[in-house]
């Protein structure tokens, strides 16, 4: 017997019903994707118009889209959720995380650098191995407790001792240094040339009467530094550090 023309046409009517369901389900699940990676990237709340400007998608999906996260996020336990603040919306954290983020914000706070740190940082980096005395000369000022607290935070090390009298110690940079300034290796650091094109007239002018970090005479280390012993049994240990520090002090203040 064979089949009447409404039989036939039910199974493919609902056939085109599912495709456009799944083509609905994808678009949808493809819209939150996008939403989550706009929100993911921004530290400002964003306006559902603004998201949906971005991301190129009409604000009814970026509405839903912001629900469907919201549930995904509480069904794996994510820590944090899409919130509604400020008129817009923004990822933030649960508040059950709040004591372990001030922590962590409060260690990144005390890691940053002064500027004394900074230019000290900067001269270690870049004619290292060198001797404090050598740090103290080209910055005008005494450098002990910087020098301690860039030890402290690793940044800076001590690679060996002068063979001059009283075997100063040479300080260099550290792996951490690298990290933390996001260099694959010292060959990596800004040439003296790109900085000086960046800085105001009047400082290039004043850069121009110093010898160049490309001089021969430059390039070639001080009679000191070609010295500098790196074997590990004449590392100081941390008493020694500590006295050279203080005695260098003591003598400034002489």
């Amino acid at each position: 017997m064979a089949d009447s023309p409404e039989n036939t046409a039910a199974p493919a009517e609902s056939e085109t019903i599912a495709t456009e369901m799944s083509a609905e389900a994808a678009a949808q699940a493809e819209a939150s994707a996008v939403v989550e990676a706009v929100l993911f990237t921004t530290d400002s709340p964003l306006t559902a118009t603004k998201i949906a400007t971005a991301a190129e998608l009409p604000g009814r999906l970026v509405k839903k889209a912001i629900t469907e996260l919201n549930e995904r996020y509480e069904q794996v336990g994510a820590a944090f959720r899409i919130e509604a603040i400020a008129g817009g919306y923004q990822m933030l954290t649960l508040p059950a995380y709040r004591d372990v983020l001030s922590r962590l914000l409060r260690s990144k706070s005390d890691s940053r650098l002064s500027q004394a740190a900074m230019e000290t940082l900067a001269i270690i980096a870049y004619r290292q191995p060198i001797l404090r005395a050598d740090i103290e000369a080209i910055r005008g000022v005494a450098c002990g407790e910087v020098l301690r607290g860039l030890l402290e935070k690793g940044l800076v090390k001590i690679v060996g001792r002068a063979e001059v009298l009283g075997r100063p110690m040479l300080y260099g940079t550290t792996r951490r240094f690298l990290e933390a300034f996001g260099l694959g290796g010292l060959d990596d650091l800004p040439r003296v040339e790109e900085l000086r094109s960046g800085a105001p007239e009047s400082a290039r002018t004043t850069a121009a009467t110093e010898p160049s970090q490309d001089d021969d005479d430059s390039a070639k280390p001080e009679p000191e530094q070609e010295q500098a012993q790196k074997t590990s049994d004449e590392m100081p240990n941390e008493d020694e550090l500590e006295d050279d520090i203080e005695d260098d002090d003591d003598d400034d203040l002489a």
